[in-house]
């Protein structure tokens, strides 16, 4: 690892050398003590072993908007363009359930993540004019269930270490939002704002929950990560040095490395000169410990 520019006073550095274009979703896993996130438009799936720093990648066919751990089968279950795809990285096989979107050529999924339960939860988007026209599904048992609609950018999916509340944003507007959960059925109650962004912060893209029930949010064109406690007060604020991070999550033995994912898709030549650190991942030693990933059970 190497030391991140105009952050060393925080302690935040630079986690190998790899490059994504838009770096997402990372999610740590504790029986290969490694780290996945996915670069959407390489498109690619990506692991980094902790103790080597070896880097493997898998090229994909399509997009990749998000992946989460499989207990109940090899690899991973992956939110692609057009479909929900388990992904094995130890024979590169995709097994897809295409989409309800899937004949549209400008939608894909999004952000996703599995609820306490091992249940997927995925949103779709409009990738081209960011209307209102996606949708969060769950999906089980190879069935989509649509959950909440009318959504332009599906962002910040996690839920409370009981599963109790389940924490999601629309990144077109700058609301992080809590839903009472009902753990036994899967289903989000009435919505509540947990957390406004200030102005000239962005907006919330990914989001990770800790063992203590803060929300840890990373603030695309804000150049920051929030670190929020359960009733929504602003608990710590991480400057990073770039303006396009994406996501969080806590990675390592311990679960006690904060990892950040970054993007250096649409900006200027001036912008990549003055940001040497778009589209790296980048870490953080907070003093927080996560709560271990749920994985797909169903």
């Amino acid at each position: 690892m190497t030391t991140a520019r105009n952050n060393a006073d925080q302690g935040l550095i630079r986690v190998g050398d790899t490059h994504d274009i838009l770096g997402e979703v990372p999610v740590w896993s504790p029986g290969e003590q490694a780290l996945y996130w996915v670069d959407v438009r390489g498109p690619a799936i990506r692991k980094r072993e902790w103790t080597s720093g070896k880097v493997s990648s898998w090229k994909l066919p399509e997009l990749v908007g998000c992946i989460s751990l499989c207990s109940a089968r090899p690899g991973l279950i992956a939110g692609l363009r057009s479909a929900v795809a388990f992904f094995d990285p130890a024979t590169e096989t995709l097994e897809r359930f295409p989409a309800p979107h899937a004949v549209s050529p400008t939608m894909r999924f999004n952000d996703g993540k599995c609820d306490r339960q091992g249940r997927f939860w995925v949103g779709s988007m409009d990738d081209v004019g960011r209307g209102p026209v996606g949708t969060l599904y769950r999906f089980e048992s190879g069935r989509y269930t649509a959950v909440l609609e009318g959504i332009a950018v599906p962002n910040s999916l996690c839920w409370s270490p009981d599963g109790t509340i389940m924490y999601f944003a629309d990144g077109i507007d700058p609301v992080i939002w809590a839903y009472p959960f009902d753990t036994a059925t899967g289903t989000p109650g009435v919505r509540r704002v947990f957390a406004r962004l200030p102005d000239a912060t962005g907006i919330p893209d990914g989001a990770t929950v800790d063992a203590q029930g803060f929300l840890w949010s990373a603030h695309y064109g804000g150049s920051m990560v929030t670190r929020y406690a359960p009733d929504g007060r602003v608990d710590r604020v991480i400057n990073v040095p770039v303006t396009q991070p994406t996501s969080c999550a806590f990675a390592g033995p311990d679960l006690d490395t904060l990892i950040i994912t970054t993007a250096s898709q649409r900006l200027s030549p001036e912008a990549l000169r003055s940001q040497p650190l778009a589209g790296a991942l980048l870490s953080i030693r907070t003093g927080a410990r996560g709560c271990p990933e749920p994985q797909y059970a169903t």
